[in-house]
């Protein structure tokens, strides 16, 4: 029988197989780990969480609470001391029988009018070129980057170039349909009159057009190549190929993309503002203009913040609604 000599201190405690005599114990150092990757995202999170805070959730809080005051101009130095309205400044905007009610229902029914156009017109020709761009071709990288350049110019670069173009004189609209194609009597007004609705449509679709095209191009890259193949092999033709696979395919993206691009149309304030100036149109008076109006023009900010909190309640009910309903298709696919 062999024996084991330990040496060192006869006294000192022997260490407990397998561990080192200097291994601190596991369970402070497991719940310091535990603690930082509970903490970490939380902290990562917190700078957006803030400035997503200072930028619409007070601005909001506080657009809320100044359409229950009567806030005109006389309380323009401390609106603090504005007295309470209650709800008079809600009724006073869907009362349609009196003119600023009268009024806003206008300019909402020009917006639904407008928004449902553009998103239409975007998602169809940005579908079209998307689909049209992914043969491979000698120039489709050129085509491709020319394709972006109204998405990536600023809004007012952008908008303002069709503000000359649309000029009544000397601008380039008239110059080729009047001058050149002669499909006009004689030149037309494009910044007034019921042919603004048209001008805003167009700058509207040309500007938004290829974002649709983007996200349509990344929605068609996930599509295997391989069921066009297995397609084409059972007699499938190309619109078959767009009814039976592509579209279905680009339902989730769509889905998306339609209401992205609903809200922003919806609520788009730059274009019409750039394209006409404070006073839009009475054929093209976006709700967006229009409680800038009521607002900065009247100085009657208590009814404007009430249009402003009914803009958002209707697009929160039509944005949960459409959710609703997408979700409730996905599902019954999916089944």
């Amino acid at each position: 029988m062999t024996t084991t000599t330990v040496s060192g201190d006869p006294g000192a405690p022997t260490a407990a197989p397998g561990k080192s005599p200097g291994a601190a114990a596991p369970g402070p150092r497991r719940r310091a780990g535990w603690i930082r990757r509970v903490t970490l995202p939380y902290l990562l999170l917190l700078p957006a969480l803030v400035l997503e805070l200072l930028v619409h959730l007070v601005p909001m809080v506080i657009g809320i609470v100044m359409s229950f005051k009567q806030l005109t101009q006389f309380y323009i130095r401390d609106w603090g001391t504005a007295p309470w309205s209650g709800f008079d400044n809600y009724k006073v905007s869907v009362d349609f029988d009196a003119p600023i009610g009268e009024a806003l229902l206008h300019s909402f029914a020009v917006t639904v009018a407008f928004t449902l156009l553009s998103v239409g017109l975007c998602w169809l020709i940005g579908t079209a070129a998307a689909i049209c761009m992914q043969d491979t071709f000698r120039g489709r990288g050129l085509l491709r980057a020319l394709f972006l350049v109204p998405y990536a110019l600023p809004v007012y670069a952008a908008v303002i170039t069709w503000v000359f173009m649309f000029q009544h004189d000397n601008g380039l609209v008239n110059h080729v349909l009047h001058d050149q194609l002669h499909l006009t009597d004689k030149p037309s007004f494009w910044l007034i009159g019921d042919n603004s609705f048209v001008a805003l449509l167009v700058v509207s679709v040309w500007k938004g057009w290829p974002f649709a095209f983007l996200i349509v191009m990344a929605g068609l890259q996930n599509i295997p190549k391989e069921l066009y193949e297995a397609a084409a092999l059972d007699g499938a033709g190309q619109w078959q190929q767009l009814r039976r696979i592509t579209l279905p395919s680009l339902r989730p993206v769509n889905q998306v993309l339609v209401l992205v691009l609903f809200l922003w149309t919806f609520n788009d304030f730059n274009t019409p503002y750039v394209l006409f100036g404070r006073a839009a149109p009475e054929a093209a008076d976006l709700i967006s203009v229009h409680i800038y109006q009521a607002s900065f023009v009247s100085w009657d900010f208590g009814t404007g913040s009430a249009m402003s909190v009914l803009l958002l309640l209707f697009l929160l009910v039509v944005t949960g609604t459409y959710l609703a309903i997408t979700s409730r298709g996905r599902k019954a696919a999916d089944v």
